[in-house]
């Protein structure tokens, strides 16, 4: 879904590339249906409205010519205000002291307390292959896995070098970053009783309030108020390393779960 955002929103910018300071102030996703990954999408763009300070921009992903999720940007001129306030970044350790996702998976690993269906989890995650980096914020140990609440932080950035370039580019750099995890956030205080059967965004919504770099680093702060009836809903804020609030984030999903059996022969 990550990887699908981001590409849906580079036809968008280039539909306002008149307007050199322009940058979105909001986006929302809305997942209709499964896509393909082998097929080839095709992104329908609409101008839905082009204003003087605000204009809307629609997108409908499609593949064998049905609509798999539909996208709507806002886009505004550049526009000063003496209103402004935001909350403040939680203290957190810098990424520099703290271990990567490579780095923690084998941490785990080597504890001789781990479950034995722990193994197989971790190294399949180890496996894929990032285009972003990662690194959590007071990772919880394996006895704190079993009373985790509904919250997470951790450092990300993108790998490899984007550059200053366009800020529409590292929108959609963010947009897949925000996807990552994000979700499974609701997940955190039932993972000992239940397993993930099917999980799923319905729509996932972003509001862009300052210039960021995707490929330095920034902190995901990932909250989950509420989850019931097979859906869960996350926000999440992306902080800038100076403490400035940059990106705000919102999904929900379909999260379908089954009894996690457990490893004891008691």
């Amino acid at each position: 879904m990550g990887r699908a955002m981001a590409v849906a929103a580079i036809p968008v910018g280039t539909s306002v590339a008149s307007w050199s300071r322009a940058c979105s102030t909001s986006s929302r996703w809305t997942r209709i249906s499964s896509g393909d990954p082998k097929v080839p999408v095709l992104y329908q763009v609409e101008r839905t409205r082009t204003g003087s300070s605000f204009s809307v921009r629609s997108v409908k992903a499609v593949q064998h010519g049905k609509p798999i999720f539909i996208f709507q940007a806002s886009f505004q001129q550049a526009q000063p205000s003496p209103l402004q306030h935001q909350f403040s970044m939680p203290t957190v350790p810098p990424p520099e002291e703290l271990l990567d996702s490579e780095a923690l998976t084998d941490h785990y690993l080597r504890d001789p307390n781990l479950q034995k269906s722990y193994p197989v989890l971790l190294n399949k995650i180890a496996a894929q292959e990032m285009p972003i980096e990662i690194k959590p914020v007071n990772p919880p140990t394996l006895s704190q896995l079993q009373r985790m609440e509904p919250k997470q932080m951790f450092w990300v950035r993108a790998q490899g070098y984007i550059g200053e370039g366009d800020m529409k580019m590292h929108c959609c750099v963010a947009a897949y970053i925000s996807d990552y995890a994000f979700l499974g956030t609701a997940m955190l205080p039932h993972q000992c009783q239940h397993k993930v059967h099917f999980m799923v965004s319905l729509d996932h919504s972003m509001w862009f309030h300052a210039p960021f770099r995707a490929d330095h680093w920034m902190l995901y702060e990932c909250e989950s108020p509420w989850a019931g009836g097979s859906r869960g809903l996350v926000h999440g804020r992306l902080w800038r390393r100076d403490g400035v609030l940059a990106v705000t984030c919102a999904q929900e999903g379909v999260i379908r779960v089954k009894p996690r059996v457990s490893d004891s022969k008691l």
